[in-house]
């Protein structure tokens, strides 16, 4: 998607669109630190949302899934780390619907307007008391906090802000998430939200979202796994005035476009901040038959624990990137496959190039690491995200509880 000038869109420091509101606290689900948050916008908003397809879908997944489809609309969502409250039977579904009437009570509006989010770990009750406790703790403020209070294994806050004119009218979207380890999407990722007080239809606002997943979220991958709490919503509250935003609306474009650099940068950021990761990765592919496959084979190759686990041990072994390849059912040119590791050619006609060893391993110690590859058999392209495979990743997934 093009607009007609890169000045159109600027990114800038964090910040709430217009008449957003938020704040985080300590409930104690976690030993330290803010472990519970907020947004809340001062109208009802529009919302969207993409949720997690693994067959054990979390009660507050659940929940803000069926609460959405009512009719696309939110005014807060709360949130809490430490506990899943996943694989509760009954028990975890009406705790999650307290949770959603606690928050509803303490700002005055209907349950159906209210979304719930949770992270940590899976299987253990929700602890109501804390949970009741900290919602009567939070309050209506700016505080940034929350960024951090959703956050289970990650290294660092993600969040990302852009602002973009439309119709004359500024307009800002602001996104943050969580994600480091069950990092392997499909319709959604981790826990992400964003904000954005443009107008916008909830039915136009999960086109958008839906789509922009498919080239964002969903193409990135730390360990191939899925988890039970996984979902990003979108809440647009319309604050900015502007014309709305259609198919039809001249702008609309540098508005999807502004969404997808939001998106595009959270994705990044948390293939980066993978559980142990000391690289990031990025796999473009070209000459691809059409985009889905091309999409399928840069994430076939940022996902192989084999190439993972080359790039961590600086290791230019790019046999390793073909059978990658090799293992999906893309279209490929058999003779004439090329690969590229940051710029420096390892394979030509599907065959090494002879390059020296110690070049390709010196470039291998970046903290980014691109691999571009030529399928030699169309015009279309495909990109994904990932990091490389550590024994830190063991290591944190084997005291996760502890």
């Amino acid at each position: 998607m093009q607009v007609d000038s890169e000045d159109e869109i600027e990114v800038s420091p964090f910040d709430w669109p217009k008449g957003f509101y938020s704040d985080s606290t300590h409930a104690g689900l976690k030993p330290d630190g803010d472990d519970m948050g907020w947004i809340y916008s001062e109208v009802p908003a529009e919302a969207a949302g993409v949720y997690t397809t693994n067959q054990f879908q979390a009660a507050p997944t659940t929940l803000t899934k069926q609460t959405i489809n009512l009719n696309h609309q939110l005014q807060a969502v709360v949130m809490n780390s430490g506990n899943a409250n996943s694989c509760n039977g009954e028990q975890g579904i009406s705790d999650a619907e307290m949770m959603q009437q606690m928050v509803a009570d303490r700002l005055q509006i209907h349950a159906n307007l209210v979304g719930i989010a949770s992270t940590g770990v899976i299987g253990e009750p929700l602890p109501m008391a804390k949970i009741k406790a900290g919602i009567s703790e939070l309050k209506l403020t700016k505080n940034v906090g929350l960024t951090k209070a959703i956050l289970t294994t990650d290294t660092h806050p993600k969040t990302m802000t852009v602002k973009c004119v439309i119709n004359d009218q500024p307009v800002t979207i602001t996104g943050f998430c969580k994600g480091s380890g069950m990092i392997h999407p499909n319709m959604a990722t981790m826990l992400g939200f964003v904000t954005t007080d443009a107008v916008i239809s909830g039915s136009q606002l999960q086109q958008l979202l839906s789509h922009t997943v498919d080239e964002t979220f969903n193409q990135i991958t730390v360990d191939g796994d899925t988890s039970t709490n996984d979902m990003v919503v979108v809440m647009a509250n319309g604050q900015a005035h502007n014309q709305p935003l259609t198919d039809t609306n001249p702008d609309y474009s540098t508005f999807a476009v502004a969404f997808e650099t939001v998106l595009a940068h959270l994705a990044k950021e948390i293939a980066g901040d993978g559980e142990g990761a000391s690289k990031l990765v990025e796999v473009n592919v070209k000459g691809a038959l059409n985009h889905l496959e091309g999409q399928q084979v840069a994430k076939a190759i940022v996902g192989s624990n084999l190439v993972k686990a080359m790039i961590f041990g600086e290791d230019g072994n790019w046999g390793r990137i073909m059978q990658a390849i090799g293992q999906t059912d893309a279209h490929v040119d058999i003779d004439g496959v090329s690969v590229s590791i940051n710029g420096i050619q390892l394979v030509k006609n599907s065959m090494g190039t002879g390059i020296d060893d110690a070049e390709v391993s010196a470039t291998l110690k970046n903290k980014v690491v691109t691999i571009d590859v030529n399928l030699n058999a169309g015009s279309a392209a495909g990109t994904a995200w990932g990091c490389d495979l550590t024994y830190k990743y063991v290591q944190i997934n084997a005291s996760y509880r502890s």
